[in-house]
């Protein structure tokens, strides 16, 4: 049975709230902290050396990459497993697998959505169906967090606010012990990017399939080098 969805204007139903605060926690197991998505390499070239070269480069990231490629994904595939439409959501996660531009980035989506299905098999929050098919797909981060937040009953703009929030932490605490920095200093850089974030949301809620795009060369050259790098802590 699909999930009632969120009417608008009215409060999430608090086990909702929950799941969602719960698929969006750092704690979640699926090994987000492990990964720097590129910032590591930017540090050790010399392009990221403070708090506000930091924030910038995570601001253009967002600004970048998530709102153009996995935020609107994640979008369209919410609505795709709740209306059950699994050739929809396979096309969306074959998207996610071509565009990855390096092999550091494509590992990191299938390890996060991999462990992400893993832990959905022990909760009671997806159909077995569901999971099974997922599973079928090799899955993808943004597919395997849109199959975990359906089972919801939030709406896609919150939906997508916290997966955004999600990432803003994990880059913030990337930053904190690559650059390094200080723990006021990584929440004046959170607090940046969660000034952006509503926004980028919006923007990428209204992108159309044929307007995705996942075209960011300095990331794809970064990470590149990053496989190679003589001392690094993070996994990308």
């Amino acid at each position: 049975m699909r999930p009632r969805l969120q009417d608008r204007g009215s409060a999430l139903p608090a086990p909702s709230l929950l799941q969602l605060m719960w698929l969006a926690s750092p704690a979640l197991p699926v090994g987000g902290f492990s990964y720097s998505e590129v910032l590591e390499a930017a540090v050790d070239s010399g392009r990221v050396d403070s708090q506000a070269s930091a924030s910038e480069w995570l601001v253009d990231q967002l600004h970048l990459s998530l709102a153009r490629s996995d935020l609107p994904v994640l979008a369209k595939a919410i609505g795709a497993w709740r209306r059950g439409d699994l050739d929809h959501v396979r096309e969306l996660n074959d998207w996610v697998l071509h565009t990855r531009e390096s092999h550091e980035l494509r590992a990191q989506t299938e390890q996060m959505g991999r462990s992400l299905l893993e832990w959905l098999r022990h909760h009671d929050t997806a159909s077995t169906d569901d999971i099974a098919a997922c599973a079928q797909m090799r899955p993808t981060y943004p597919i395997a967090f849109a199959l975990a937040a359906s089972a919801t009953q939030a709406g896609v703009r919150d939906i997508l606010l916290a997966f955004a929030f999600s990432w803003a932490e994990n880059m913030m605490s990337a930053a904190i012990k690559s650059v390094p920095l200080g723990q006021s200093a990584g929440q004046r850089i959170l607090s940046r990017l969660a000034d952006e974030i509503p926004a980028v949301v919006d923007q990428a809620i209204a992108t159309k399939d044929s307007a995705r795009q996942a075209f960011t060369p300095m990331l794809a050259i970064l990470s590149a080098q990053h496989e190679t790098q003589y001392s690094r802590l993070f996994r990308s």
